[in-house]
């Protein structure tokens, strides 16, 4: 597959940035100005050199034609991935005007995606040979399992009984204990190896004098931790699609083991969270001839973004494998057959009716479900008294919008890409509303990123 004609828009290149620096400062070196001996080549390798404060230029190379994303090599002093240069060099490449002839790659440019694709090539033979042999002690592997496993219940254990003296002294206790009595309890569940039980003990204990009917959303969230806790102390009483969503949520690792399926997989939105220590990014991607919704995970140190990137509304030929788990979405990365490519595939859309009903009947194979996965159509953005939210344009119904994407620039975006006529926005479904993260216009457009 040659590259030479494929182009990206623009806001496929700047959804690439770390942040919103890197962007600003990418977008300037969009031009031509700064760049000399810019080329590109059929097998997807964009360089040139890029004009900086000193006296010698930066050497920038991209291969573009990596099916994972695309991957950069710059000269400066950097640490972000991609730097300003990337983006610039991607963006002059993306405008299509000529200032990125074909050509062969200089020597710089060529030894560094040699070697890259070499290693590529060495570990994909590696994954090979090791996937053959198997584990190497798989009773030592079992072992380890099951005095894992001894430690998480007697956190768990541990955990129902702060719970239970946490009620029976009254929720009001809760705000005057402060956030010291949570972040040990927290520490306990590390030390129990169960960092979901962690995560989510952090979680109750930013709630307290948080705002009004804080006690109400601190005895929702215990009630969930709760259930959480029994789910795993009863769990050989559990159907098997349960029991692991017990164990993905309590924090065990687990490998991705369903048949793999391949697909053309249109990369439907793709956004960071982070936290003081790491960095997650999640692909959500569709199968246009299975229908599959797909999650992609890929993580980073804390200042880093993670490896994997997908600009949003390309399209890679892939085969993903599920992670188990009843109604999981995640899924593993295989083997990709070509890089991924402009496409015009979108998804089908719901109403906001059936959206919400899918949310309610997610619930039913995961409890701790904070959201699902939807595409709505034909809807329509709408000021709702000081809130937002999506009105079908058929019918009499409406998803509000969650507090985080009222707060975002992506409404704005929105808005102005409807114009009060509907629209397809892909999003997150859950009980706090609904969270806009891609749309299209109606009849022919490109993909709008809005997170």
């Amino acid at each position: 597959m040659t590259q030479q004609g494929v182009r990206w828009t623009a806001d496929q290149v700047l959804a690439l940035a770390p942040d919103a620096a890197s962007r600003k400062a990418g977008s300037k070196l969009g031009a031509a100005g700064p760049w000399s001996e810019a080329g590109s080549a059929d097998e997807g390798t964009v360089w040139g050199l890029c004009k900086g404060s000193g006296s010698k230029p930066y050497q920038t190379v991209i291969d573009i034609a990596d099916a994972s994303g695309p991957a950069y090599k710059c000269s400066c002093p950097s640490r972000k991935f991609p730097c300003k240069h990337a983006l610039g060099l991607l963006l002059l490449w993306a405008g299509g005007d000529g200032a990125v002839p074909p050509g062969q790659p200089p020597d710089w440019a060529e030894e560094w995606i040699k070697g890259r694709r070499q290693r590529a090539e060495d570990k994909r033979s590696a994954d090979a040979s090791g996937s053959s042999t198997g584990s190497a002690d798989p009773e030592a592997a079992r072992r380890r399992a099951e005095r894992r496993a001894v430690r998480v219940t007697a956190g768990a254990t541990e955990l129902e009984q702060r719970l239970t003296d946490l009620l029976r002294g009254g929720l009001a206790g809760a705000e005057q204990s402060g956030y010291g009595l949570w972040e040990e309890t927290a520490a306990r569940m590390v030390d129990a190896q169960a960092p979901g039980l962690a995560a989510r003990v952090r979680e109750l204990g930013a709630i307290p004098a948080s705002g009004p009917g804080w006690p109400v959303r601190l005895l929702e969230e215990c009630a969930l931790l709760h259930l959480l806790d029994q789910g795993w102390l009863r769990r050989e009483r559990l159907p098997a699609g349960l029991a692991d969503t017990v164990r993905s949520r309590i924090g065990l690792p687990a490998s991705a083991d369903g048949p793999p399926v391949r697909d053309r997989w249109l990369v439907l939105a793709q956004y960071d969270t982070a936290d003081v220590k790491l960095t997650t990014r999640r692909i959500w991607l569709h199968g246009a001839d299975s229908g599959r919704t797909a999650l992609l995970l890929s993580y980073g140190a804390a200042g880093r973004a993670p490896e994997l990137t997908l600009p949003v509304g390309l399209a890679l030929d892939a085969e993903l494998t599920a992670y188990p788990g009843a109604g999981q979405l995640r899924a593993a990365l295989g083997e990709q057959f070509a890089a991924p490519a402009p496409a015009a595939i979108r998804p089908p859309g719901l109403t906001t009716a059936e959206a919400t009903a899918r949310y309610g009947v997610a619930l039913r194979d995961d409890p701790w479900l904070d959201s699902v996965p939807v595409t709505l159509d034909r809807v329509i953005p709408t000021p709702d008294g000081t809130s937002w939210q999506l009105a079908d344009a058929d019918a009499d119904t409406a998803l509000p919008l969650t507090p985080a994407a009222r707060a975002r620039p992506g409404l704005w975006r929105l808005v102005a890409l409807s114009g009060g006529a509907p629209v397809k926005v892909f999003g997150e479904c859950g009980h706090r509303g609904f969270t806009p993260l891609t749309a299209w216009p109606q009849g022919a457009g490109d993909a709008v990123q809005l997170y």
